[in-house]
């Protein structure tokens, strides 16, 4: 690329080099993968060059139809940003950068996003942005009238079809198999994968003013058999997995609190999505993982309205993570993020136990209704996995004092994250200390459920986000927990309710278990789908 300081090129030859760029420097992630599955010898050296040579063709041949003439600088710089955040959390976490995690990348905030400000990430901002920014800014461009221009276009768009597919077809037995296995490569090529990406979720977020909005639920009503005030409190938590739940089985006592309950945990259960911004709507919807799709969920109500179409349960969402992600749009909202309302912030991050604060007030005001309090936790989110405790947690070490998780070991990253684990624990048996002061007045409930799981270096793999498809069990297996207080705690049969701790459930239940559970009848009601069913 230094020709381009010294020579005059046409848009056309730039983009040759660019592709060249973006291929040997952006890829690494994807070379590593591939080179994992067909190793670098003499059966593989000239499938593995074709695909070389085709992966270059194809971002040429991109480059090419979304290039825009009269500012074709800022559209190269530009995409250079971008692939350059690919490849970084790529090559650092092992992260797919599909439409859903481009929705939960849009959905975070900045204080969010400044875990991942790391020193490695400001290398890769100098050498895969700042460098051949400057290049291309200081680019001396062959100026060429417009049909020379489309000529030259298509004279390049139409050699990388033809090369494309005369290295197809010369490797034909190869791809055959490629294709139909190895689907899951193609989403760490950078940049097209997240090009396409981008693409895919503009058309699935373009507007349409005449889409109806559903409603669900107009029909719910308390039970005849419903009798006494309740208090339910759903503790919405952030990137747990299940098999550090010591309640679960892990061999660190990382619930040393909750064990002194009578907490019910289960053991099988899957979330809906592999991101906040997929499984927080889903979990409140009914609309189960199979059909569920965050555009839809847009346009249709979800639980909270389904508790407030019977006139008697008031709602409450208090925050600490980025947002619902547009679940308690109609009901009361408090952003427990900043020292505003949360009295619990230290100088790295505000406490999820100032989640609590003020909540008896609250619950001391609301003298007739039914209470449905939603507390949406920081919990366990990556990778500052150190950030997410104060310092007294620090049980487990020695632990991982960085968000560049390749720089600590396995245990490292592991006891932080159980450390941050063992917090929740506490966050945890505060909320049930609230719920036993208030068992004279209230049947009291509890559930805890983590919208995802996280990946801790298995395989390589760090956080979250894959698709699901293609998603490691650490990812979508998460934890579930009841407790019961009031009146429920001596009528719940929690012989049988324990005889249930190993059967498969999904965040799919959660929505009729929480009807159930409230006593609220609806035709949206599937008691099939109810955990507590029969209780």
């Amino acid at each position: 690329m230094l020709k381009i300081l010294n020579l005059k090129l046409t848009q056309t030859k730039i983009v040759l080099l660019v592709s060249l760029y973006f291929l040997f420097f952006y890829n690494l992630t994807f070379f590593s993968k591939t080179l994992k599955i067909y190793p670098l010898n003499t059966e593989h050296v000239y499938s593995l060059f074709t695909l070389l040579a085709i992966l270059y063709l194809v971002i040429n041949l991109l480059l090419s139809v979304l290039r825009v003439r009269c500012i074709f600088k800022g559209f190269l710089i530009i995409l250079f940003f971008l692939a350059m955040a690919a490849a970084y959390v790529m090559d650092s976490y092992a992260v797919v950068i599909d439409d859903t995690m481009l929705v939960n990348v849009l959905s975070t905030d900045a204080k969010e996003s400044m875990d991942l400000l790391t020193l490695r990430l400001g290398i890769y901002f100098i050498f895969l942005f700042l460098f051949p920014s400057f290049l291309i800014y200081k680019a001396k461009i062959e100026d060429l009238s417009l049909k020379e221009e489309i000529k030259s276009r298509f004279k390049s768009i139409g050699i990388s079809l033809v090369l494309i597919l005369i290295l197809l077809f010369s490797a034909g037995k190869f791809y055959a198999s490629f294709f139909r296995t190895q689907k899951a490569l193609r989403y760490y090529t950078n940049p097209t994968y997240f090009i396409y990406s981008m693409g895919k979720l503009a058309t699935k977020n373009i507007k349409n003013p005449n889409k109806e909005f559903i409603h669900i639920g107009r029909d719910a009503k308390f039970s005849k058999n419903n009798s006494g005030r309740k208090l339910f409190i759903f503790v919405l938590g952030e990137t747990a997995r299940r098999d550090r739940f010591s309640l679960n089985g892990h061999k660190k006592k990382t619930n040393p609190l909750l064990e002194k309950e009578n907490t019910i945990s289960f053991n099988n259960v899957t979330s809906c999505g592999t991101s906040t911004a997929s499984s927080v709507p889903c979990i409140f919807s009914n609309m189960g993982r199979s059909n569920f799709s965050i555009e839809e969920a847009k346009y249709r109500e979800n639980l909270l309205d389904v508790l407030g179409h019977t006139k008697e349960v008031n709602v409450l969402w208090r925050d600490n993570n980025s947002s619902s992600k547009g679940v308690a749009d109609r009901v009361k909202f408090e952003d427990y993020k900043t020292s505003a309302l949360n009295t619990l912030c230290d100088a790295v991050e505000c406490r999820d136990v100032g989640l609590l604060v003020g909540l008896q007030a609250h619950i001391d005001l609301v003298k007739e209704k039914d209470i449905v309090i939603v507390l949406h936790q920081m919990g366990n989110h990556g990778p500052a996995y150190f950030k997410r405790y104060p310092k007294e947690f620090e049980v487990f070490k020695p632990v991982c004092l960085t968000s560049e998780l390749s720089k600590c070991t396995n245990e490292q990253i592991e006891n932080t994250y159980d450390n941050a684990i063992l917090y929740t624990d506490f966050f945890l048996s505060k909320v049930i200390d609230l719920l036993k002061n208030n068992s004279q007045k209230f049947d009291t409930s509890m559930i805890y459920m983590s919208d995802h799981g996280e990946s801790l270096g298995e395989n390589g793999v760090y956080l979250h986000g894959m698709p699901y498809i293609m998603a490691p069990r650490a990812q979508i297996e998460v934890p579930l927990i009841m407790w019961f207080g009031g009146k429920l705690s001596t009528q719940m049969d929690f012989v049988s309710l324990k005889g249930r701790i190993n059967e498969s459930y999904s965040h799919d239940n959660f929505f009729h278990t929480v009807l159930g559970l409230m006593k609220i009848e609806s035709n949206d009601y599937d008691p099939k789908l109810d955990i507590l069913h029969g209780m």
